[in-house]
């Protein structure tokens, strides 16, 4: 025990670090609990469309939605969903899941649609690749 208390007082700035990363995982799972927003992988968000018709919003650019999207997924870039919020008004109390590239945007979209009183709003984690990684299909066609 005296050599790990040693190392640790020559290393401290090592364990500040530590201390400091551990901290911040924590917290921000804590914000993402405390904001309501709930994270499904891709089988989790297959499941919801299937069995509660959940809305799908694709928050990425126009560009990346071109190259490929989950079918039936609206395209609202991230940029303007605050202000095109009632393009959503008919699915206000379904389930909506958002995605974005690599699930941490739409993390923040979920809470803005959190604040405008959407009744269950789910983040896709890891965005499109985790879709794309599950091999569940993706479009080319705009919807």
């Amino acid at each position: 025990m005296s050599d790990f208390t040693e190392f640790a007082q020559q290393n401290w700035l090592l364990f500040l670090a530590l201390f400091a990363i551990v901290g911040m995982l924590v917290g921000g799972e804590i914000l993402r609990r405390l904001r309501g927003v709930s994270i499904l992988d891709a089988a989790g968000a297959l499941r919801l469309i299937n069995d509660q018709d959940a809305a799908i919003v694709d928050i990425r650019d126009a560009g990346d939605y071109k190259e490929g999207h989950i079918p039936q997924a609206r395209h609202i870039p991230f940029g303007a969903l605050q202000e095109r919020l009632g393009e959503l008004a008919k699915v206000k109390d379904q389930p909506i899941i958002v995605y974005c590239r690599n699930g941490v945007t739409s993390q923040s979209a979920c809470t803005l649609l959190k604040k405008n009183g959407f009744a269950e709003v789910h983040s896709l984690k890891g965005g499109l690749p985790s879709w794309l990684d599950a091999h569940l299909p993706v479009s080319r066609k705009k919807s």
